[in-house]
C-alpha cells in the first residue's frame, strides 16, 4: 500500500481542514498518480474537496465513525480494518490520502510514500509524521528542484526499510 502527501518543511499538511498552498504541478502529480486506483481517506479530507465530492476516476473509500454518513460515489467504512478489506475488492494500487489521523493510523501498513516537500514553513495545525526522523523509512528518490512562483519544492519517494 502507498500513501501520497504534500508537506511543508516542518511536515505540516494543513490548517483549518485546508491545504495551505496551491501548486498546480503537485495537484497534477496527485491526479496522475492516483487516477484509476483506490484512495482511502477520512471524512474531513473528503469534505475538504470541492463540494465535498469524491475524486473522479478512483474508488473512494472514506473512514468515519459516523454510522449514518453517506456520500454518493464513495464507499463508507468505519475502521482501518474495514477500509483494508474493502480495498482488496478492487483492481489497482491503494493510496492513503489523509488526513492526519488516517495517515498516522495507516503509515505502518504502507511500503511507499510519495511526498511532495515544500521548502517553506506555514502556520499549521495538522502534521504528517517526519519520515526523515523515522528509522523505518528511507528517501529513495528526489526530483530536481521545482518552483511555483517563489515556492521551491521537490517530489520525493520514501520506502519502508525491509
Amino acid at each position: 500500500m502507498n500513501l501520497i502527501v504534500a508537506v511543508d518543511k516542518n511536515w505540516a499538511i494543513g490548517k483549518d481542514n485546508r491545504m495551505m498552498w496551491s501548486i498546480p504541478a503537485d495537484m497534477k502529480f496527485f491526479r496522475e498518480t492516483t487516477k484509476g486506483n483506490v484512495v482511502i481517506m477520512g471524512r474531513k479530507t473528503l469534505e475538504s474537496f470541492p463540494q465535498g465530492q469524491p475524486l473522479k476516476n478512483r474508488v473512494n473509500i472514506v473512514i468515519t465513525k459516523n454510522a449514518d454518513y453517506k456520500v454518493k460515489g464513495a464507499v463508507i467504512v468505519h475502521s482501518v480494518e474495514e477500509a483494508l478489506k474493502e480495498a482488496r475488492k478492487y483492481e489497482g494500487e491503494v493510496f492513503v490520502i489523509g488526513g492526519e489521523s488516517i495517515y498516522r493510523a495507516m503509515l505502518s501498513l504502507c511500503d511507499k510514500a510519495y511526498v511532495t516537500k515544500i521548502d517553506h514553513a506555514y502556520d499549521a495545525d495538522t502534521y504528517f509524521p517526519n519520515l526523515d526522523q523515522d528509522e523505518e523509512w528511507r528517501m529513495t528518490q528526489i526530483s530536481e528542484e521545482q518552483t511555483c512562483f517563489d515556492l521551491e519544492y521537490y517530489f520525493t519517494i520514501y520506502e519502508k526499510v525491509k
